[in-house]
């Protein structure tokens, strides 16, 4: 097998910045990171002509992208057509995210990820179940006819995917007790999301295993002085949160005070992608719903803001911009966080030695120039 040595441009490398350096790939793993003129004599070189390359991007939270809606298309089919939309934006891990539907468009759904994972469809790792058992007071975009109760044959079904990550959203005040540990101890990870959970919710449910928060300050309980709520659960926590930075659902002021609080450490982006993403398409229907595009955002005929037409290299863009962060600290929260909320960070997220070769190459203005996954072009 042939082993490649990518050269030429500056390389982050566990948020530690590399001139005249080489990464070196062997059989879709980074063999090494080391200087250019100690790369195997052997290799073959792919020159790079400058920019940065750093660790593809991992979106845990992606509706859809190409034209095509998860919930409309639960196949190995849709779901090749939305991770092909959104690695031409550095993604080289995803979970399409299914919103609250019928338990058999579940079951339909996780077989469409077995399956694409089973056939190697580039960038898929499991599957986002986002709904139906959330609070009808929180439903945003959801359409509340699908929402139930967690149980135990809910809890059977979701957490039957036989390869990759699940992850599920739900409300946790409405969980009844020792559900959530059900499915954390089967393998599935939990955040908290459309809820009206206090803050007394949140600490039961992180006692049985709870490690997330979903789309944080959007379609949840607020932080008040006497009623911390989820937000306050979250800023107080180990939880991992998601947020989108797309200048419409969070105002900046919030989101640097969210970064004081909890750091790259504990803030991940997320895009909470419509079929939009990758596309001219400023309209599209969400369960009989016209959804438009207006301004940057994706709003029902009410106004309601439906998911985002956000792409991971503009989150990143964004959280330079307006959390005036460093680009190694937003790309840490676009990459390495969310590897080590799904708990695969002993593989992915970072250019490091033993790590599959997942990366990007951007140029000085953040816009996405290449990306490999497995070290093949993507």
């Amino acid at each position: 097998m042939t082993m490649f040595a990518f050269i030429g441009a500056r390389i982050l490398s566990r948020n530690t910045w590399l001139d005249d350096h080489a990464v070196i790939v062997e059989n879709g793993i980074i063999a090494s990171v080391c200087p250019a003129n100690e790369a195997p004599p052997h290799t073959k070189k792919i020159r790079l002509d400058g920019g940065t390359l750093v660790p593809g991007f991992i979106d845990t939270q992606v509706n859809g992208g190409g034209g095509v809606l998860f919930n409309d298309a639960p196949t190995v089919e849709g779901i090749r057509t939305i991770a092909a939309a959104h690695r031409q934006f550095g993604t080289t891990a995803m979970l399409p995210t299914l919103i609250s539907d019928d338990l058999e468009v579940v079951a339909r759904a996780i077989a469409a990820v077995d399956d694409a994972i089973a056939l190697c469809v580039p960038g898929v790792i499991g599957i986002h179940i986002e709904g139906p058992f959330l609070n009808a007071a929180k439903r945003g975009i959801h359409d509340a006819a699908k929402f139930r109760l967690l149980d135990a044959e809910a809890v059977a079904l979701l957490s039957s995917l036989k390869g990759g990550k699940t992850l599920v959203t739900l409300a946790p005040e409405l969980a009844p007790p020792g559900m959530i540990a059900a499915l954390v101890s089967r393998g599935v990870i939990v955040a908290a999301g459309h809820t009206l959970a206090s803050y007394d919710d949140m600490q039961r449910a992180i006692a049985e295993g709870l490690s997330g928060v979903t789309h944080l300050f959007n379609a949840m309980t607020q932080m008040e002085s006497r009623s911390p709520g989820v937000v306050g659960a979250a800023l107080d926590s180990d939880l991992f949160c998601g947020i989108i930075v797309d200048g419409h659902h969070v105002h900046p002021v919030a989101l640097r005070a969210a970064y004081r609080a909890r750091g790259p450490e504990g803030l991940m982006l997320v895009t909470d992608a419509m079929p939009s993403v990758g596309t001219a398409a400023t309209s599209f229907k969400l369960g009989g719903e016209d959804i438009r595009l207006k301004d940057g955002a994706l709003r029902s005929e009410n106004g309601t803001l439906a998911g985002s037409n956000l792409d991971m290299a503009s989150a990143v863009r964004n959280a330079i911009a307006m959390m005036r962060l460093d680009v190694n600290w937003a790309d840490e929260m676009a990459s390495g966080t969310p590897a080590r909320f799904l708990k695969i960070d002993n593989e992915y997220g970072y250019i490091s030695d033993g790590y599959r070769a997942d990366f990007t190459l951007i140029d000085s203005n953040g816009y996405v120039q290449s990306t490999w996954i497995d070290g093949r072009p993507a």
